[in-house]
């Protein structure tokens, strides 16, 4: 099987100690690369120079939960960033960007920063990583006053068919992640037993998201096998199948064919 993790923070400091060993055994699974997608400026440095080292694609954008009295000095910097890496093949998307209710005491400045990373995404015919943290319907409402091209993906999708097929009609693909592999995740799991085979890519936000009963401290691209088999067996699917369509619905999102030949 070919695997790609369209999600994972392997510049987070709890990789320090053994990346190239991580990326030694993701290898050895056949996972052929991770997006690692930006958070806010103070850590685009250290999440290129990894992207660069291990030639992982990557987004660049403002996380909400980093959105601040600073936002309009990181939008310029974003900017001033995407001019010098618009031609990096490397760069796959604007990201990871949107709104999270959980973190609600900035809710103002998130949804300036997530309009203007879909301004900025369309300009630059770029797909968007998106965060929705119970802001569900606040989210499809912008998007349907922004449309992408491109579209992008929500990220971590957690929802019902309803919703996941709200995205869907909008062009975008959904993330599913290690939520899939914990046991009280019945509305997912009845939720992925019914999408398009072509409507999803998988996962794992590394380091976070641990699944439940996982014996790990954090998340690794290494759990991607087991979403697979949960997926095949949602939906009644082989693996290969699976994996082959989450494969290749990634490559078309990010437009990876560059960076894999």
């Amino acid at each position: 099987m070919r695997i790609i993790d369209s999600h994972a923070h392997l510049d987070d400091p709890q990789f320090d100690h053994d990346r190239e060993y991580l990326f030694t055994e993701m290898a050895s699974m056949g996972i052929e690369m991770a997006i690692i997608p930006g958070i806010s400026p103070p850590f685009w440095p250290k999440q290129l120079e990894v992207a660069k080292q291990y030639a992982c694609p990557y987004a660049l954008g403002i996380h909400p939960w980093f959105c601040g009295n600073s936002l309009a000095t990181d939008v310029q910097q974003l900017n001033e960033l995407l001019a010098l890496k618009v031609n990096d093949p490397q760069l796959v998307a604007i990201g990871e960007c949107g709104l999270d209710k959980i973190k609600k005491a900035n809710w103002a400045q998130q949804e300036l920063a997530l309009e203007q990373q879909l301004i900025i995404a369309k300009q630059l015919n770029l797909p968007v990583i998106l965060h929705v943290v119970k802001a569900h319907n606040e989210i499809l409402t912008i998007l349907k006053r922004h449309a992408l091209p491109k579209a992008g993906v929500i990220h971590g999708f957690y929802g019902s068919i309803e919703v996941a097929n709200e995205y869907i009609k909008l062009g975008y693909k959904l993330g599913i992640g290690g939520l899939i592999l914990n046991s009280n995740a019945k509305k997912l799991k009845q939720c992925v037993s019914q999408l398009p085979l072509n409507s999803f890519i998988i996962e794992t936000d590394s380091p976070a998201m641990v699944p439940q009963n996982s014996a790990e401290s954090r998340n690794t691209p290494l759990i991607l096998q087991r979403i697979i088999s949960e997926i095949a067996n949602l939906q009644k699917k082989s693996s290969v199948l699976i994996s082959e369509h989450a494969f290749r619905n990634t490559v078309q999102l990010f437009d990876l064919k560059l960076i894999l030949i």
